[in-house]
């Protein structure tokens, strides 16, 4: 049992290393990738744990404690993963009068897959609905050559969306900074807003525009890789905890 307990732990390990390096080759622009090479830390130390029988020497009060934290951990993010999933599939056919579309990491070769994702759909609900206004909102980060927001707006022209259609707002840095920055572009009281992120960022996107103000917001899905999804979810139960705290949500 206890050299399964070993193999198990090890193999843990050295998936958490693979995938957190798969994460960490696409550039998102965040150190997320991490905990992923934590991880690794956290199952090889399990491994020699359970090698060399630490449990047996620490005070049963301590492993009970230490357990229940981390079954509390795992309840949280359970929760957290199935209020991210349920709204995988949210989209709207409805004549809005503005979409906002919230900003991502973008390369001197254009927007990262996770923005394209998102501009795509927006995009796709532009032109099926001619009328909408479309704000593309986010700053310029440390490790990025322009705003993400001017980006956006060139990608959406190149795609044929008219250039009078879009407004731009380039100073926010994070979700909460996208939507407070572009309520002061519209009227969040009598016009009707879409917001357009990913599936797994949406849950926390709209969420944070009701919270916000904007009490008639509605979520429009952009998709993004299966692959990946293990670590965006993951992200967003540690955004979702981290706005909590701060009232943002």
């Amino acid at each position: 049992m206890k050299v399964m307990l070993q193999t198990i732990c090890i193999a843990l390990g050295v998936l958490c290393a693979f995938y957190g390096t798969a994460v960490r080759g696409v550039g998102s622009g965040n150190r997320f990738f991490l905990v992923w090479w934590m991880g690794t830390g956290f199952f090889v130390a399990l491994a020699a744990a359970i090698r060399f029988d630490f449990f047996s020497k620490i005070p049963r009060a301590l492993s009970v404690a230490a357990l229940c934290v981390i079954l509390c951990g795992l309840l949280y993010v359970c929760v957290c993963s199935a209020l991210v999933i349920s709204h995988f599939d949210d989209t709207t056919d409805e004549d809005l009068d503005v979409v906002i579309v919230l900003g991502a990491q973008v390369h001197p070769t254009g927007p990262s897959i996770i923005l394209r994702h998102r501009l795509d759909t927006a995009y796709e609900y532009l032109c099926a609905h001619p009328g909408t206004r479309c704000i593309v909102s986010g700053g310029q980060g440390e490790n990025e050559h322009a705003p993400e927001a001017y980006v956006m707006r060139e990608y959406l022209v190149a795609l044929g969306i008219d250039a009078s259609r879009i407004i731009t707002e380039e100073r926010s840095e994070n979700t909460i900074g996208n939507i407070r920055n572009c309520m002061e572009l519209l009227d969040p009281a009598e016009e009707s807003v879409g917001i357009i992120t990913n599936d797994f960022h949406l849950f926390r996107g709209v969420a944070i525009a009701k919270k916000q103000g904007i009490q008639n917001a509605r979520g429009i899905a952009a998709p993004s890789r299966v692959f990946f999804y293990p670590h965006n979810i993951l992200r967003e139960c540690v955004g979702i905890l981290k706005d909590k705290l701060l009232g943002n949500l």
